[in-house]
């Protein structure tokens, strides 16, 4: 089996588990609307020239400066300008989207192109109840730029487009296809004589033999700490079943008070009271804990597969990071120790009131070339959502231990998509008390109800538009 059909496989089989666009109910209406209005450069299109992009038209891009990095967009724009050589690209950079482009969606003034990422993100609930954001269907209809016979949608993987649609409209492109696991370093493994635990019994036994040769075997995001609620959310859905997962979208009463929620709950607090976790990392940024873990002063960390691009500066030699699936609870799990979360992710939006519109457009194609998107697997060590990119591309060991991975949870893999409707629930209230229960200041019950409060908070917030997810 080769990388091509690995992925194909699992995204079809599930691991881009999310609602599909006709089975949101509640939706906000319009979201960019049935055509494009946006758009002061309008050029004349063509065969060549399928979206009718102005050759001269200014393309302003503005890209999230975190894990990836921005020499890979910088490598798109060259792509972009390699087709339209008299345009001029204006390309900025932010850690702060949502500070930073605020004002000009306010006053109608958007950039072509907004990597909408980061803890800074503007609120896409927000953005599609404005009608902020355009409509990506007639990228997918384009033909795409070097997969000779193929529109852009038959080049992506099943799944990719689902994620990013609301109400029936494609409007998010999410580039990069990330796998959710716990990380540790083969070459520590290997020198001690560990082996990474396949139950939550022999990870707990493991941590107390890390603990005694002087590590901590766990370290964490102190300041975004709901980074510690993804493995324990796939605990309980590896424990519950993927219902679990549908329960906690939906907003459902007591679906985060659960039996399998309970009991993620109660195993992931034996970290926190048996002190395996490193001293100070409540305090700690992402950076931070990351460097502390490539460091070796922590055997364990929850992260997505950004982080071996994330590292890369501050990874030592031979440290071939590896990420592998949560722990099962035990026997009585519905899903296999090997199930892991994977989904699309990191999202690219072309405002609707865009002035290139036809270029933001047309800048997406590039990126979802194969030429772009093996550029960018090379550049970041991260996949994308283009099937069969990673075909003649050497790929970094960590990335190698993702494809295994993601052939090993084959049709078991699983995701949730709260994140996505409800930002707020996840980046506010549930990283809240991911904050307070993994310092040690409350226990699993106080921890579920917190979470629990916070999603009957958006439940009962007639401002907030719903969503229903039914698979």
């Amino acid at each position: 089996m080769n990388r091509r059909d690995i992925l194909r496989r699992t995204a079809a089989a599930g691991l881009l588990a999310t609602p599909a666009a006709g089975l949101l109910a509640g939706c906000a209406t319009g979201g960019g609307g049935d055509k494009n209005t946006g758009g002061t450069y309008q050029g004349t299109k063509s065969a060549q020239n399928p979206l009718g992009v102005k050759e001269d038209a200014p393309l302003d891009v503005v890209i999230f400066n975190g894990g990836f990095g921005e020499e890979y967009a910088k490598a798109h724009e060259a792509m972009y300008r390699e087709k339209y050589p008299k345009a001029e690209i204006k390309h900025s950079a932010t850690q702060e989207i949502s500070k930073t482009l605020q004002p000009r969606f306010v006053d109608g003034t958007p950039p072509d192109v907004v990597n909408n990422s980061g803890a800074g993100q503007i609120d896409f609930n927000g953005l599609v109840s404005q009608n902020a954001v355009a409509d990506l269907g007639e990228l997918l209809a384009a033909p795409s730029l070097d997969i000779p016979g193929k529109t852009v949608k038959d080049t992506l993987l099943p799944g990719a487009v689902e994620v990013g649609s609301y109400d029936g409209r494609f409007l998010v492109l999410n580039y990069t296809y990330t796998v959710y696991g716990i990380w540790h370093s083969t070459k520590l493994f290997t020198e001690r004589g560990w082996q990474y635990g396949k139950t939550w019994d022999e990870h707990i036994a493991l941590c107390k033999q890390i603990k005694a040769a002087g590590i901590a075997p766990w370290t964490y995001a102190g300041l975004h700490p709901r980074y510690m609620s993804w493995p324990l959310i796939a605990t309980a859905i590896k424990f519950g079943g993927p219902s679990v997962a549908t329960a906690i979208d939906n907003l459902e009463p007591n679906a985060w008070k659960s039996d399998a929620m309970k009991a993620a709950a109660d195993a992931w607090h034996q970290i926190v009271k048996d002190k395996y976790i490193l001293e100070g990392s409540p305090g700690l940024d992402h950076k931070q804990s990351q460097t502390a873990w490539c460091q070796g002063k922590a055997a364990f960390i929850s992260c997505g597969s950004w982080l071996e691009s994330e590292q890369k500066d501050v990874t030592p030699a031979g440290f071939d990071m590896t990420v592998q699936p949560t722990p099962s609870l035990g026997s009585g799990d519905k899903l296999p120790f090997e199930a892991i979360r994977g989904t699309a992710g990191e999202p690219f939006m072309v405002p609707a009131k865009a002035k290139n519109l036809a270029g933001g457009l047309e800048y997406f194609r590039v990126m979802l070339s194969k030429k772009g998107a093996q550029d960018f697997t090379r550049k970041v060590s991260s996949l994308t959502v283009v099937a069969g990119s990673t075909e003649g591309v050497d790929l970094p060991y960590g990335l190698n231990t993702v494809v295994k991975a993601l052939e090993a949870s084959g049709s078991n893999g699983f995701n949730w998509v709260y994140n996505n409707y409800y930002r707020k629930l996840e980046r506010n209230l549930v990283d809240a008390a991911c904050g307070e229960f993994f310092s040690g200041r409350i226990g699993p019950a106080e921890f579920l109800d917190q979470c629990q409060k916070g999603a009957d908070s958006i439940a009962q917030d007639n401002s907030v538009k719903k969503y229903k997810r039914t698979a």
